[in-house]
């Protein structure tokens, strides 16, 4: 990743480092090239915080957001993230998740002054990766030795992220009622479980196209009723209400804008590929 070419824009997802493995779902690395356009991104919803820096400014802290995000990127903007997994920030950030709903915040709101010289650490790094290398290095050390993500929370993750659409059966299974489960998501994760069901299920639809345009096909080849069925959705119409809700837009035009915008080269199989092992 040592240069883009001219008009040229990258994203590239990793695991992350062995210490943060526990908490962070990928890390990434996007750059702009200097003589291209301003770069429209598109966020989606996930319910995951993302700790991130474009090089040369400070370090922020967003999310877990609820409704469509477009992010304007100048040329020659590198920025490096990490993304931490649904429920698991409150040991890093010491702070409730429901107190960063749809909130873009400063570390120092965070960590107070100690979190002052990341972004010149990061900065004076050789290069993007060795960056990513130093912010990975400095969360893993604020990770509070005596916390650890909620257990419960936790496994209703792991489980609706295999496609386990039943809420009210793995709440019977562990034990544990609607009005506890909903206080104890909304502390970790910021959203209540169902509204992480559906982040979630629109993440797995998500897979299964950034999975087509990284093996060379169009999203939209085996037809968005497909899709629909294969991320869990009761029909196309399903799709279509909640692909606009999270994203702004229709499914048709979101996976054209898939295609344009990750065919160049985007690898972002450290987030697709864990939500597509149940393909066999």
């Amino acid at each position: 990743m040592d240069g883009l070419p001219t008009g040229s824009q990258s994203y590239v997802e990793r695991a992350p480092a062995p210490a943060l493995a526990g908490i962070a779902a990928s890390v990434w690395i996007q750059r702009v090239a200097p003589e291209d356009g301003p770069y429209a991104h598109r966020d989606v919803p996930n319910g995951s915080v993302d700790v991130l820096c474009a090089l040369g400014e400070a370090p922020r802290v967003i999310g877990p957001w609820t409704r469509p995000r477009l992010d304007v990127l100048a040329p020659g903007t590198t920025i490096v993230g990490v993304r931490l997994r649904p429920g698991a920030a409150s040991p890093l950030l010491g702070a409730p998740a429901s107190e960063l709903v749809d909130l873009v915040l400063d570390p120092e709101d965070l960590w107070g002054r100690p979190a002052a010289p990341l972004g010149e650490l990061m900065d004076a790094q050789a290069s993007p990766e060795a960056a990513l290398d130093a912010l990975q290095r400095d969360l893993a050390n604020r990770i509070a030795p005596d916390a650890a993500p909620d257990p419960i929370v936790r496994e209703v993750v792991r489980r609706l992220r295999w496609g386990r659409d039943d809420i009210g059966s793995i709440r019977s299974e562990l034990y544990i009622s609607e009005r506890q489960l909903r206080r104890r998501f909304l502390a970790a994760v910021g959203v209540a479980p169902k509204t992480l069901h559906r982040m979630l299920r629109f993440q797995r639809f998500l897979a299964v196209a950034q999975h087509a345009v990284a093996h060379g096909r169009a999203p939209t080849t085996d037809g968005l009723a497909v899709h629909a069925a294969e991320a869990g959705y009761a029909d196309q119409a399903h799709l279509s209400r909640e692909c606009l809700r999270l994203t702004g837009v229709s499914p048709r035009s979101f996976l054209q804008e898939i295609e344009h915008r990750c065919g160049c080269g985007h690898d972002h199989a450290a987030s697709y590929a864990p939500l597509l092992r149940s393909r066999g």
